[in-house]
């Protein structure tokens, strides 16, 4: 507490801001539980949970077999009897293993049902590359699940977001998928406290700039900001955009950042190929077309399993000398 009562900013991390999120939401709702692999003895595969069970107890902080089919499974049927089952995939490769359960049951029951079967779920996953886990653990695969009807999709980058995303993500009666970047856990700032509930529709603008736009998510928004930082020594003004939410997109945000900069470097961890990039380009191209001055440029992984090799795994992801390389393209 500050001087006359008033709330200060405090330092945390975003590991620290989402165990303190899940801590608030199993404090405040009976109906709350979190599932997963590894959640509770061990604390979480990366720490999220940790203190948790000994806190809550198995009933609210549960292990869960290796079987994500199984898991995913029961925590659908868990929303569907009412309660807000918070389910934690390792990471987003084991995602696979329950595709199923997501695409043909959690964003479907409720079209299926006439809309008699909300689906309340929020699954918690890590993504993204850079910590040389290889080709098994390094995918950024959350503009597949962008492409399904039927749930949301959100991507926090700041401790922010980390720490009041998920009471808005409970409080939706669609299935909600929380890709946490693994970089960005050991990521440390000052945490201001919450005074009204993240908005969950709108991007969010990181950076003001007028020269071009910047726009990203996850845990290319460090980057991102990085390479603004080094444009703005140049004379060039970077607006970073934050999209923070995947699907749906903030098309208005987007459009309005085109419209002040003109210019737009799309920053995707993904391949290219069939990316989020490429959806954010269509829809400029479509809604914002006669307002560029130059073509969109995208930076993105290269088109190949990211490596285990610390130097190759680095050529292969999206650097801050790319996106100031693509900026330039648009500028100059």
């Amino acid at each position: 507490m500050g001087t006359g009562g008033q709330l200060q900013e405090r330092k945390t991390t975003y590991r620290e801001a989402m165990r303190e999120a899940l801590r608030e939401a199993l404090r405040s709702d009976d109906r709350v539980f979190l599932m997963g692999e590894d959640v509770g003895r061990y604390g979480g595969c990366f720490g999220v949970s940790l203190g948790l069970l000994e806190e809550f107890g198995p009933e609210r902080v549960r292990d869960t077999p290796l079987s994500e089919s199984a898991f995913v499974g029961a925590g659908i049927g868990a929303a569907l009897t009412g309660m807000r089952p918070i389910v934690e995939i390792m990471t987003v490769n084991f995602s696979l293993l329950a595709l199923d359960q997501i695409l043909n049951n959690a964003a479907t029951l409720l079209h299926m049902s006439g809309g008699q079967l909300p689906v309340p779920l929020v699954i918690r996953m890590t993504t993204g590359a850079g910590r040389q886990l290889a080709a098994q653990h390094s995918h950024s695969l959350e503009g597949w699940y962008a492409h399904i009807p039927g749930i949301r999709v959100l991507a926090p980058a700041t401790i922010e977001d980390a720490r009041y995303m998920l009471a808005p993500a409970l409080a939706d009666p669609d299935p909600v998928l929380i890709f946490e970047h693994g970089s960005l856990y050991n990521a440390s700032g000052e945490l201001a406290p919450s005074t009204a509930p993240v908005d969950l529709d709108h991007a969010a603008i990181r950076r003001p700039g007028s020269d071009i736009s910047l726009i990203t998510y996850g845990g290319s928004l460090p980057k991102a900001l990085a390479a603004a930082d080094e444009l703005s020594t140049e004379g060039i003004s970077a607006e970073v955009i934050d999209l923070r939410t995947l699907r749906p997109l903030d098309d208005a945000a987007i459009t309005s950042s085109v419209a002040r900069t003109h210019r737009v470097v799309v920053i995707d961890e993904a391949w290219r190929t069939g990316s989020l990039a490429a959806e954010v380009s269509a829809r400029i191209a479509e809604r914002s077309l006669y307002e560029l001055d130059a073509p969109v440029q995208r930076v993105c992984s290269a088109e190949v399993p990211i490596p285990y090799a610390r130097r190759l795994e680095e050529a292969a992801l999206p650097q801050t000398a790319d996106i100031v390389a693509a900026a330039h393209r648009a500028v100059d």
